[in-house]
């Protein structure tokens, strides 16, 4: 990838930092996908299936408000994701016993013939913290400002882009193209002497536990660990302890792809699930080479996944090279694995992006004004590796 404006802009001052600012939203927003919405009084089984129809792993939850003049207007109020959803739903099925449901009724049929999930709406889910906080960025805001908000707030995965504030989303910024555009300044010091620190120098690799499950555990138990954790769950084999695959929240539309994937979850091993996905990513590939670039919000990712494993890197290898990976495989974590092959940590998207977001950046690095021009419209500054709001 060729250096981008804001890695260009590095000798300049605020104005040339804003400007490539700008060229950073212009990017970022090539990749928008029209959004549907998902309406407050809207049921959960309705959601999925809209999204799913739709092929997108996110919805813009909106609500009707009386404006001063008394008529009522759509205001985007919430972010939902389709994962979330389909991991509640299947909480909630299995809560209901073992015979719950026609074993031969597809995902979003076992959901409507039981009230307790088919009459549940959006609204109520805000109770279990179902949504992602709504924290849109303006079209005229810096990176920085996404940055910002997906290392200091856990549950945003996605960044809505407005005009206006209290106007419609225009568009979103997700955690794999703040990567990209990150990676189009390398070369540059504030970056390379972030990024070219080996994965065994940051806190992350050492301390970030990961979550797994044996390869003869069943589907269930890997979507039950799943839903309580949000990150990918390594698939290691029981007698080498060796990594053999992932199960991750991209995966779930393949439960309503095909149905017998969901009616078998508690016989289905996780090894044979992660043998199923790979033959699946496959055809993805295939049929996804002649339809152009990706959309930021697309449900099926169409990256492929070198002979069915997930991403992995090395505590040796360089920051960079993990974040080349990702955003190659759009992938959200990486596996950290030994040379036998056994996981020892994993890095989120999220894990990377902090260490370039003040307090954990180096103070000394200014980005070439990139990120004290950001800081000060925002009324902060950073000493020491610690952000400090101007008085």
């Amino acid at each position: 990838m060729e250096t981008g404006a804001a890695g260009q802009a590095g000798g300049g001052g605020p104005a040339a930092a804003a400007a490539a600012a700008g060229e950073y939203w212009s990017e970022a927003l090539k990749s928008f996908l029209d959004h549907i919405p998902v309406s407050l009084d809207g049921s959960v089984p309705d959601a999925i299936d809209s999204m799913y129809r739709s092929g997108v792993a996110g919805a813009v939850i909106v609500d009707d408000v009386r404006t001063s003049f008394g008529k009522f207007v759509d205001r985007d109020i919430g972010f939902v994701e389709f994962p979330s959803l389909v991991l509640w739903a299947i909480e909630e099925f299995d809560k209901l016993g073992s015979g719950a449901g026609d074993k031969n009724s597809d995902f979003l049929t076992s959901l409507k013939q039981h009230p307790q999930i088919a009459e549940t709406k959006i609204a109520w889910l805000a109770k279990s913290f179902l949504w992602e906080p709504f924290f849109p960025v303006r079209s005229h805001d810096t990176l920085f400002h996404a940055m910002l908000l997906f290392s200091k707030h856990r549950r945003i995965n996605v960044v809505p882009v407005v005009e206006l504030m209290n106007s419609s989303v225009i568009g979103f910024v997700t955690q794999n193209a703040v990567m990209e555009l990150l990676l189009s300044s390398s070369g540059l010091e504030w970056l390379d002497k972030i990024a070219d620190k080996q994965l065994s120098e940051f806190r992350f690799a050492n301390t970030t536990k990961p979550v797994s499950v044996y390869s003869d555990q069943t589907l269930a138990d890997a979507l039950h660990i799943l839903s309580k954790e949000k990150i990918g769950v390594a698939v290691v084999d029981r007698k080498t302890s060796c990594l053999i695959g992932s199960i991750q929240c991209s995966d779930l539309y393949q439960l309503l792809d095909d149905s017998s994937l969901f009616r078998n979850r508690k016989t289905l091993s996780a090894e044979e699930f992660v043998k199923l996905k790979s033959k699946d990513e496959d055809i993805s590939t295939e049929n996804s080479s002649a339809s152009g670039g990706q959309n930021v919000l697309s449900l099926r990712t169409g990256q492929r996944i070198t002979a069915g494993l997930p991403v992995t890197n090395r505590k040796s290898d360089t920051l960079k090279q993990a974040m080349e990976k990702l955003t190659a495989s759009r992938s959200s974590c990486s596996f950290i694995v030994d040379e036998h092959g056994r996981v020892e940590g994993v890095v989120t998207a999220r894990d990377i992006i902090s260490v370039f977001s003040p307090p954990c950046m180096d103070s000394r690095i200014d980005g070439g004004t990139f990120f004290s021009a950001a800081l000060a419209q925002t009324g902060c500054r950073v000493e020491h590796g610690q952000m400090i709001q101007n008085s």
